[in-house]
């Protein structure tokens, strides 16, 4: 993209990237594509669904939080003043750290709680009454979805089932994304 956006630089050599709206992640999600396409690769990269990006959080699990019940922030980085539900105080560290710095779950997805909300593909939209199966939205609102909390966060936005809406030319030094491949 000629330029990292990122306010936090100096956290390692494998940052997250933040401070980019969801406007600029789909620009750099058509350069990716076209350069894949160009070097004769059979993926397409694009942001996860809603769903999907809550199936690699829960990794399996039917708890707030991959790690079960409850988190700390040798697992989460989040505001560790502000734990979950009657947990201990913790670090605050007031910045990202390194992707893959921090605990994965069980299935290998580190950071999918706290570090930095990532956007995902869907309008945000309230959720229907009867129970859906991976559903897509791609209409019917004007916000965009963000999952995961973030480094300053309490630690309950880290939840697996918690949701963010943000208009998407939104951007903030604790808001990513995480990028899902497809083959074609």
């Amino acid at each position: 993209m000629g330029k990292n956006p990122s306010y936090f630089k100096n956290c390692g050599g494998n940052c997250p990237v933040e401070n980019v709206s969801w406007e600029k992640v789909q620009e750099f999600i058509r350069r990716l594509n076209k350069k894949a396409k160009a070097r004769g690769e059979r993926e397409r990269y694009r942001l996860p669904t809603e769903a999907e990006w809550e199936y690699a959080a829960r990794a399996g699990t039917k708890t707030p939080f991959s790690f079960g019940e409850n988190i700390n922030t040798s697992q989460v980085n989040y505001n560790g003043n502000e734990p979950y539900n009657g947990g201990r105080k913790g670090e605050y560290r007031v910045k990202t750290v390194e992707v893959c710095g921090l605990q994965g779950n069980v299935w290998g997805f580190h950071e999918m709680h706290g570090n930095v909300w990532e956007w995902v593909s869907d309008v945000y939209v309230n959720y229907p009454e009867n129970s859906v199966t991976d559903p897509d939205v791609q209409s019917g609102g004007t916000r965009r979805v963000s999952r995961g909390g973030s480094w300053d966060d309490d630690a309950g936005y880290c939840r697996s089932a918690f949701r963010g809406r943000l208009k998407p030319n939104s951007s903030d030094n604790d808001l990513g994304f995480r990028l899902a491949r497809s083959t074609f």
